[in-house]
């Protein structure tokens, strides 16, 4: 079982930044895959970025280049730094894992990008 508490959504103006923590209840060596989606209303959850075990990333081609995965294995976390935040990055991120043959999901942290 993984449990994952995601952090650090908020409010912030376009052009700015957030960070979001994923903190896992396990070693996530032992995750084949973490990563983040993002949803509203009326629209099909979407791959935002992912990092497997072995540190190989994925990021969808809206954030290329804006937004970064990372991991910190001592503390079981995943952290998504979004940077040059757009309006259309408006959505609920949810933290995702992969392990074996079972997926996890957290309960999702706001991301809202307004002036």
């Amino acid at each position: 079982q993984v449990q994952l508490v995601e952090s650090g959504g908020g409010l912030v103006q376009p052009g700015g930044s957030l960070r979001l923590s994923c903190a896992a209840s396990r070693s996530i060596f032992s995750i084949y895959r973490m990563g983040w989606y993002r949803q509203v209303p009326g629209k099909q959850r979407e791959l935002v970025a992912t990092i497997t075990s072995g540190g190989s990333t994925n990021y969808a081609d809206s954030v290329k280049g804006r937004f970064t995965i990372s991991r910190d294995n001592a503390k079981n976390t995943v952290y998504l730094q979004m940077n040059t935040l757009k309006p259309e990055d408006t959505d609920v991120y949810y933290c995702n894992a992969i392990r074996g043959a079972l997926n996890y999901w957290g309960q999702g942290t706001q991301v809202t990008v307004s002036s």
